[in-house]
């Protein structure tokens, strides 16, 4: 019982101080499994490479890798719902706060400015990622534009599953762009 305990706070911390997503919290869950002796160098770099391939965030995948190796499913159980659990809890915290002042025009205004910006860096992201694809195959630049502008057209306005059309897109690169 004091093992799972451990694992859930040793998660927890790592949860609320691992900043940057899961490739930068793996240092801490290295350190951490390093100074629990929950695994060793062989292991964590098996940590690494499954948690890669696996589905799903790369943080969540190594705290239920790491739990399982030292304790089993109730090992992995519990270090995954303490690595989730700081973000839980400050969108849960966040989402009350913006209830409470749901008719708040300066909370109005703020989201206001959030939207356009995180649909500009969407944006952004999207000509870096074309900008890439005509770079590695300057040849090839007509397939990835007609294939990029189809899908807006069949998201867009279809509303087509966007999982089978990035399968498609990846079918579509390996059939014609060599």
């Amino acid at each position: 019982m004091m093992a799972l305990l451990k694992l859930f706070l040793i998660f927890f911390r790592i949860g609320i101080f691992g900043f940057g997503g899961g490739y930068a919290m793996l240092p801490l869950i290295y350190q951490a499994s390093e100074s629990y002796g929950m695994m060793d160098e062989g292991q964590f770099s098996e940590l690494v490479a499954l948690s890669q391939v696996t589905p799903g965030p790369i943080a969540i995948n190594a705290a239920t890798y790491v739990g399982y190796q030292y304790a089993g499913i109730a090992g992995a159980v519990c270090a995954t719902i303490g690595v989730v659990m700081p973000s839980f809890l400050l969108v849960y915290l966040l989402l009350r706060f913006l209830d409470r002042y749901r008719e708040s025009e300066t909370l109005s205004a703020v989201l206001c400015g959030i939207r356009p910006a995180t649909a500009g860096l969407l944006a952004a992201a999207a000509v870096l990622l074309a900008q890439e694809s005509m770079l590695m195959h300057p040849k090839e630049s007509f397939l990835p534009i007609v294939l990029f502008a189809a899908v807006v057209l069949l998201f867009g306005k279809f509303k087509m599953n966007p999982i089978l059309l990035t399968l498609v897109g990846g079918v579509c690169g390996a059939l014609f762009i060599k």
